[in-house]
């Protein structure tokens, strides 16, 4: 069950309690009896660790990403820059 944080609009005391998602919310304040409980909303603390949560996990090994990165290098490079030519692949060696 979630935890729900709630402030107290007059006295400003803080609450926590544990409710469970069908639970109406408080709206009373237990420090001062007023009716000006409300919920605060923060961020939520989840944290996606491993592979299969982010756009490119799902995808080989060319993205959209590397490719407009090496398009935007190669477009930067000077002119008379001599063009990168690939090393020669070695041919496999026979066993015997």
């Amino acid at each position: 069950m979630p935890t729900y944080q709630y402030v107290c609009g007059q006295c400003d005391a803080p609450l926590e309690v544990v409710q469970s998602f069908s639970d109406d919310a408080l709206t009373t304040c237990p420090e001062c009896n007023a009716e000006a409980l409300k919920k605060v909303y923060g961020s939520v603390g989840v944290v996606f660790k491993g592979s299969g949560f982010y756009r490119n996990d799902s995808r080989g090994t060319t993205t959209s990403a590397t490719t407009s990165s090496t398009e935007s290098t190669s477009s930067s490079a000077p002119a008379s820059a001599p063009a990168a030519t690939p090393a020669p692949a070695s041919s496999p060696s026979p066993s015997a």
